[in-house]
Order: C-alpha cells, then structure tokens, then sequence
C-alpha cells in the first residue's frame, strides 16, 4: 500500500486481504498499542523491519501478504519489490493517491471518532509530508524493473537492513 496518511489505505488493506486471505501488517496498529506514538525514537523503524521479516517468512510459505505501510519513498517501494521477488513472491504496489482537502477531513474525522486508533496531524505535518512523498511511477505500479540499489549500497537488501535495522531477508 502506498500512500499518505487518510488516503485510504487500511481501508482498502482490509479489503485486499479478505478478498486474498493475505495477512495484513499494518505498523500504525503496532506503533499506538506499544508506544502510544507513529515513531517513538526510531523504533518504528525497527517494527516496520521485523515485520517485513515475518512477511517474507509468510510469503516463502506461500501466504500473500499486504504491508499497509506509506511507502512514501521510491527506494523503499523498489527495496520491497526486491525482497518479494527474492522470497520467489509477485509484488503489486498500490497507490492511493488522495487530494488535500480530503485527507484533512479524514484526518479530522479521525482525531473527533477514534482518537485512540490514530496519531494527531496538524495541516502543516500534511503539507510537509505531501512534500516528501514520491508518487510511484509506471514502472513500479506495473511491475516493472526495479532500479539498482542507491549508491553506497550493494544491494536491496543491505539497503533494507539499513533502512530497516531489525529486517532480515533470510
């Protein structure tokens, strides 16, 4: 799932894995029950990479798996593609893009029905997260090549192990 925050990605997380029996992980679940906090000094970086472990685990076990995750950069979308395919999987990246306005009603929404199911967002955290986000391109909405690694990287898997401290491929 790719996208930013109130696009719609739970939503549409839970539909992709009932329609698939896929097993979703959704970080933002992890994050409120342990930390009560969307970064928590880094250590969302940790969960984000143990749970990329089990769902390669669960992929060489041939379960499909939905990562409900942002994805907001192209290196981390190209890093995952890479596992997934290492693990012998088919990827499919998702991208919900949504218009400012609505996610800032979302987000309201959200804040005023389940405070405790979500993180606060001031418009000027959207305005600079819709600064930083990478829209997926054809390539990688189609499942095309992915890129080389970044330079200083040998490889996706160090990139991701980097990104991701407690990620292991293997």
């Amino acid at each position: 799932m790719v996208g930013l925050p109130a696009a719609g990605k739970t939503t549409r997380a839970e539909e992709l894995a009932a329609a698939h029996k896929a097993l979703r992980l959704t970080p933002d679940h992890w994050m409120i029950a342990l930390f009560g906090d969307p970064m928590a000094g880094g250590q969302r970086w940790v969960l984000e990479g143990r749970l990329i472990s089990v769902a390669l685990q669960a992929l060489r076990l041939g379960t499909s798996v939905v990562l409900d995750y942002g994805l907001w950069g192209r290196d981390e979308r190209s890093a995952l593609r890479w596992l997934a395919r290492s693990a012998g999987a088919a990827c499919q990246v998702v991208y919900l893009p949504v218009d400012k306005d609505v996610q800032l009603a979302r987000i309201a929404y959200r804040q005023e029905t389940a405070p405790h199911q979500t993180f606060p967002m001031t418009e000027a955290d959207v305005d600079a997260w819709r600064q930083q986000f990478q829209v997926p391109d054809a390539a990688e909405l189609h499942g095309g090549e992915i890129p080389a690694s970044p330079g200083g990287w040998p490889s996706w898997s160090q990139w991701a192990a980097g990104r991701w401290p407690s990620c292991t491929s293997s």
